[in-house]
């Protein structure tokens, strides 16, 4: 990097440090007075026991809730509540379960601005993404308004036997959605939307981070039309014994979770022991592939969304920037002063582009990976500190000449940062591109199409964004491949993983 170039990042850095600090002495406590209890049969509730757990504010510390926390008990009233429900839901013509859930679009759309500061408050996002979260999370219900009339099969002719071969699809049975913290209303809405299409009840097992959101949602769908008891919530503190109890149940027939690697082992081995089928989004280690030939400026406005959408708590997040030689120091130096000119601060005040991270360990580990990076040779171009007192800020971070072993490549770093390597042969970078368990999404930017389609086909990964910071979308199947997943998110597929698929045999 050159002298000039340097000390414009510094100048950046240093600017974003004096915002940091004027936060930490304007930052005041913002009350929640939403519902607090578990929501079963369409009914709010105490859980059985009467315990309950807090809900933290990651920007402040503060307590911002205190919410039931639901029983085993729970989870079978839970149970039953849905298996009641869903006859009545399957009694309704497609159609009319299709405009219950445009209802549902429409009314969150209403309180897009209330939702938004609700999720800013207690995951500690920024409004802007905040605000994309709610259009994104609403966007599932008119996605699946449409596919719900289109649940079709087919009739054809045996070639050898001369029977009529029909094929139609029915309704799975419940379903358990246990959700993430880091998207706490689209990580449901991308569920619920789809099993509700089908004909299924569900279950919801918010994470214990981020339950109000999931819980705010509820009354919106009860006023959608949603019968009651076919959505049920359980905030707990007791997620394994729960989600455990509820998969060995013979009513549950899925499970869709999202979430880490780890615990998606976990629940898998649950879920075989009823067969129960599995839905599962996992973790990312995402390339972000920057070709010889790539537009430069297009390449740091896409690695801006890819890295910093969601304050790169995200399992979409580019995780590793690979960049060509030729253009990596142009790169390095345009995305750290983009970087580095981010404004932190407190979520739900306007203006501020980076907000909190969700908790302590989310902190922590951003800490130990930069740490890491640097220790074995790796050059901070911007950032590299957390904010000291309240709250879990971290500058967002761009670090290069980053050596193999630094742990950030192997490991989802889940916050603002970005290390960045270089590469002189694309097949290279292709290998290390693919060295990882993981395989969700990568991101490659050029202006060849057909070099960069002949990449993306070498990529081991669900999901390419070619030349767009930005992969996911109601209409497309989201998910992927390896250590990353199983199933698909959004588009028809998501609705095939809440259905069975029945064959008739008939002659006439």
């Amino acid at each position: 990097m050159t002298p000039v170039v340097f000390e414009q990042v510094a100048i950046e850095f240093r600017r974003s440090t004096a915002r940091m600090n004027i936060l930490q002495r304007t930052a005041k406590p913002q009350v929640y007075d939403g519902p607090t209890q578990l929501f079963i049969g369409g009914q709010w509730r105490d859980s059985s026991d009467n315990s309950r757990f807090t809900v933290e504010n990651p920007s402040s510390n503060e307590i911002l809730a205190e919410v039931a926390s639901a029983t085993l008990d729970d989870a079978a009233d839970a149970l039953n509540a849905a298996a009641a429900a869903m006859v009545v839901w399957n009694k309704l013509q497609p159609r009319a379960r299709a405009e219950i859930l445009r209802r549902a679009f429409d009314l969150i759309i209403e309180e897009k601005e209330i939702l938004a500061h609700l999720i800013a408050l207690e995951n500690g996002k920024a409004l802007p993404d905040a605000r994309a979260e709610v259009a994104y999370s609403a966007e599932f219900f008119r996605w699946y308004a449409e596919e719900a009339v289109r649940n079709l099969g087919t009739v054809s002719l045996s070639p050898t036997s001369g029977a009529r071969i029909l094929v139609e699809h029915r309704p799975a049975g419940i379903a358990v959605l246990v959700t993430p913290w880091n998207y706490p209303a689209a990580m449901g809405t991308r569920k619920i939307g789809p099993a509700l299409a089908a004909g299924c009840a569900v279950i919801v097992k918010p994470a214990s981070d981020t339950p109000l959101t999931m819980l705010a949602l509820m009354p919106l769908l009860k006023k959608a039309g949603v019968p009651d008891g076919l959505v049920n919530v359980l905030p707990s503190r007791r997620s394994g014994a729960i989600v455990d109890m509820l998969l060995h149940d013979p009513r549950v027939r899925v499970v869709s979770f999202t979430g880490s690697t780890e615990v998606g082992r976990q629940l898998l081995r649950s879920a075989a022991d009823c067969i129960v089928k599995p839905a599962m989004e996992l973790g990312g280690n995402a390339p972000f592939i920057v070709c010889k030939d790539a537009d430069v400026d297009l390449a740091v406005e896409g690695a801006m969304l890819a890295k910093m959408r969601n304050l790169g708590e995200a399992c979409t997040a580019a995780n590793r920037f690979l960049v060509h030689a030729d253009v990596h120091d142009e790169f390095a130096q345009k995305f750290a002063l983009k970087m580095a000119a981010l404004k932190i601060g407190y979520p739900t005040d306007e203006g501020i582009d980076v907000g909190s991270l969700v908790n302590s360990e989310t902190r922590d580990k951003v800490v130990e990976l930069v740490e890491d990076a640097i220790s074995t040779g790796g050059k901070l171009l911007t950032g590299g500190k957390s904010l000291p007192g309240k709250g879990y800020f971290y500058q967002p971070t761009v670090i290069t000449e980053v050596v193999d072993r630094a742990r950030g490549l192997s490991e989802e770093i889940f916050g603002p940062v970005a290390l960045i390597q270089s590469f002189t042969d694309e097949s290279e970078a292709i290998r290390r591109a693919n060295a990882t368990e993981y395989g969700l999404i990568a991101y490659v930017f050029t202006r060849d199409l057909q070099r960069g389609l002949a990449l993306s086909e070498k990529l081991e990964f669900g999901m390419i964004g070619l030349n767009r910071g930005i992969a996911s979308d109601p209409a497309a199947p989201f998910g992927g491949m390896k250590q990353s997943g199983i199933g698909r998110e959004g588009a028809r597929e998501g609705l095939l993983e809440f259905l069975e698929t029945q064959y008739i045999s008939v002659g006439w």
